[in-house]
């Protein structure tokens, strides 16, 4: 199963300017494309562009939403074969537990340690026993 980091930048605001680009809308596209082969050239792969909303303050005690456009990109994370390979052994394996072993019973307060009925005492206390949603005429 790949595994994969995300990075989140702010988008560009306003265009690059560069040699023979003449127009606002060719210099953000350049600005833009300088971004995404710089990332590119990190080993992160272009994933989308989001619009959302941010809360500021505004003022004194005002505040204010706006929106911040960014950039998110994702790369795949280096996971060791091998330790891959035991981490889905071991979800695979069942989980085996110790036992829980009681504390011993001190020999003064085994007088006050409960018993089970007998056969014949939880026969005569299941008799006395209510009869549940039994309509009694």
């Amino acid at each position: 199963m790949t595994q994969f980091e995300y990075e989140a930048i702010p988008a560009p605001r306003k265009g690059k300017k560069a040699r023979g680009i003449k127009t606002n809308e060719d210099r953000f596209a350049h600005a833009v494309t300088e971004l995404l082969n710089d990332m590119a050239a990190d080993g992160w792969e272009y994933l989308r562009a989001d619009t959302l909303p941010c809360e500021e303050r505004s003022g004194f005690t005002g505040r204010t939403t706006v929106y911040q456009s960014i950039l998110v990109f994702r790369r795949a994370l280096v996971v060791d074969e091998a330790v891959e390979a035991e981490v889905d052994e071991a979800q695979d394996e069942p989980v085996h537990r110790a036992p829980t072993i009681a504390a011993p019973i001190d020999v003064e307060d085994a007088h006050k340690a409960p018993t089970l009925p007998s056969a014949e005492e939880a026969n005569t206390v299941s008799e006395r026993a209510p009869a549940i949603n039994r309509q009694e005429t």
